[in-house]
């Protein structure tokens, strides 16, 4: 027999543990693995939950829409064929007669929109996107599997593309508005409409940015970025957060192919909001306004105004007798704060004033001369300060320059205290006023013999020139007064 030295035993008994140790760990690492998988899939099959819930809960009041619109197109006349004479296979003059000329030179057919909307009352009025009912004759919402409806379009917003319309109905499936302010950027959303006419198709993705501005589709543009899936057909339709609810209306996509490449944009719903809020009254949109002309505050801006400061909007002009003339806003004044927001640009400023109506009274920050001041003004009219800045642009066009209101600070500026009349604050180079020496910072007293004493005064004597056209302007030039006769140009 043989006999272990205890030395022997011990490595024996080392070595038993370590076997054991080492066949536990071969039976439990693969249970851990399995685990930490079953663990992810639990979250995914949560996440898809999620999705199947919200789906449910909002498909109800998500609808299509159908407009149509009756276009009228022109034939061309033989003479304005490229090649003298359209193809005739038969080569008669009995054909050519008879078809050609009793048929009738225009065509109409009817166009047709489809796209989305969504239900947001239980009495039926519904929000979609403007470009889809644009100037359309009829307008009808199918509603889940229900035959389709004629439905009345109560309102229109082309300057921001949103569009009401309202169907009959009680206790109607509706959805809820969420605050899309408090969106955040990599935030689930659900993207709900009828693609190509394949009615309630689900998408998912997140919200990829907020804030995307410049491309020009509407006056006023503040579009969320989403990576979900959004092509033809979606417009109108809602985008939802995880709690169901709207946090922006679906509009367009940037594609290179037509379809969709992972880039859409929404109309955040508290924008589309304020203006279903006024558009359900019956009346149009009106928003405040402050008469300023901006731009953004960019590093070589800030550099010239000798600014540290790089966010915000540079005042370029200001609107005579508007909210922030009254207001004491100046030129070269750079908004940093607007009703206690930060501005990070011109068009956030824009937007900003955009948001709120006409009457309200608000405090602004800018920075003058490097220095902070807080203005208090009362937000006119946009409708009117647009008009006075139209106004101004076709003076402009038609005489070469433009004029302003002679204020206390330009009068002691120039030196015109105790004078009357309108300023000159732009000339265009090359034009006929520039040729016979009208510059900037001169004062027009007189048109056609007549006293201006402001540049309503100045735009109606203007007008009533017009009929001979020429005008006679008596020009002050802070030494003498001259005589100059200018060519009126048509409108």
């Amino acid at each position: 027999m043989q006999i272990l030295s205890p030395r022997q035993n011990k490595a024996i008994s080392h070595h038993r543990v370590i076997s054991t140790v080492f066949l536990i760990l071969l039976f439990i690492a693969p249970l851990s693995a399995f685990a930490q998988d079953t663990t992810g899939i639990d979250t995914l099959r949560q996440t898809s939950k999620a999705f199947t819930e919200i789906a449910g809960k909002t498909k109800p009041a998500v609808v299509g829409i159908k407009a149509e619109k009756t276009v009228t197109w022109d034939y061309p006349s033989l003479d304005n064929w490229p090649f003298s004479e359209p193809f005739d296979p038969f080569g008669d003059d009995f054909f050519d007669r008879f078809f050609r000329r009793r048929r009738s030179p225009q065509r109409e057919y009817q166009q047709t929109a489809q796209g989305s909307g969504f239900i947001i009352s239980p009495d039926g009025y519904i929000l979609t996107s403007n470009h889809l009912i644009q100037n359309a004759e009829k307008v009808t919402v199918k509603l889940g599997e229900n035959s389709p409806v004629e439905a009345k379009v109560i309102g229109t917003d082309p300057d921001t593309d949103v569009a009401v319309v309202k169907i009959d109905g009680n206790d109607l499936p509706y959805l809820e508005l969420a605050d899309s302010d408090a969106l955040e950027v990599g935030e689930w959303v659900l993207a709900i409409g009828n693609p190509f006419g394949l009615s309630h198709t689900v998408t998912a993705g997140i919200i990829s940015a907020k804030s995307r501005s410049g491309f020009r589709l509407t006056e006023y543009e503040d579009y969320i970025q989403t990576d979900a899936a959004i092509n033809p057909g979606n417009s109108g339709g809602p985008l939802l957060d995880l709690d169901g609810k709207v946090v922006g209306i679906n509009t367009f996509i940037i594609s290179r192919s037509g379809g969709f490449m992972g880039i859409g944009f929404a109309i955040p719903i508290n924008m589309a909001k304020f203006s279903y809020d006024q558009l359900i009254k019956g009346k149009p949109v009106e928003r405040g306004g402050l008469g300023i002309v901006f731009i953004d505050l960019d590093p070589d801006t800030a550099d010239s105004l000798g600014l540290e400061e790089t966010k915000g909007a540079v005042i370029a002009d200001v609107v005579e007798d508007s909210a922030a003339e009254k207001a004491g806003m100046k030129r070269y004044d750079v908004v940093v704060e607007f009703n206690g927001k930060k501005v990070e640009n011109a068009n956030e400023l824009k937007n900003q004033v955009a948001m709120l109506k006409p009457g309200t009274k608000v405090k602004i920050v800018v920075l003058r001369n490097g220095k902070r001041k807080t203005l208090t003004a009362e937000l006119g009219e946009q409708t009117a300060e647009l008009q006075s800045l139209k106004a101004s642009t076709e003076v402009l066009e038609r005489l070469g320059f433009a004029v302003r209101n002679l204020t206390d600070d330009l009068a002691e500026r120039y030196g015109y205290e105790g004078y009357s009349g309108v300023i000159i604050a732009q000339v265009e180079a090359d034009s006929e006023a520039a040729r016979k020496g009208i510059v900037p910072g001169m004062l027009i007293e007189e048109v056609n013999r007549t006293p201006v004493k402001n540049t309503n005064d100045f735009r109606e004597a203007i007008e009533k020139a017009a009929e001979k056209g020429k005008v006679l302007l008596l020009i002050n030039d802070g030494r003498y007064n001259r005589l100059v006769i200018l060519t009126l140009s048509k409108k």
